[in-house]
């Protein structure tokens, strides 16, 4: 991989985002319709704020795992991190915005970083996309697939 390519050069700038208030509904729709499985979520400004991905919203669909309640000496005992798991669950599962179930503090790569560091990123956070900023604003995502074509001589997308 060329040390020097920056992100800029191969990002898709062409971004799915979401808002915090936008519904859940809506969010499936518009991720099923442009063919992506996830995206940025950005304020009234295009600030980064989150990131929405298609395993957000398949918890919806997915079956709670109710609290492991233990029974010892007549008494029983739930225990607290069974207890923790599902009450995030069940947030995420009845979530009705993209704010109630949105991944808040996302990794992000600058539009001047080098694609090493956005694999790095990649890597060490284990997502497959990174939204791209530039002063906070979501100006385009990347993503392993852009990396490897980089690295192939595909170019941008």
């Amino acid at each position: 991989m060329p040390r020097t390519m920056l992100v800029h050069q191969v990002m898709t700038t062409d971004v799915v985002t979401f808002s915090v208030g936008e519904s859940v509904a809506d969010a499936t729709r518009r991720l099923v319709e442009r063919g992506v499985d996830g995206g940025p979520v950005v304020d009234e400004h295009g600030h980064l704020v989150g990131m929405l991905t298609s395993g957000d919203l398949l918890v919806q669909e997915t079956k709670l795992h109710y609290p492991t309640v233990i029974s010892l000496f007549g008494a029983y005992l739930e225990l607290p991190s069974s207890h923790r798991k599902f009450e995030d669950d069940l947030r995420r599962a009845v979530g009705a915005t993209v704010g109630d179930i949105m991944h808040a503090d996302p990794v992000a790569c600058a539009d001047d970083d080098t694609l090493e560091r956005a694999a790095t990123l990649m890597h060490d956070h284990d997502v497959s996309r990174l939204p791209v900023t530039t002063d906070g604003r979501v100006v385009g995502i990347i993503a392993r697939g852009d990396i490897l074509r980089a690295v192939m001589g595909g170019g941008a997308s």
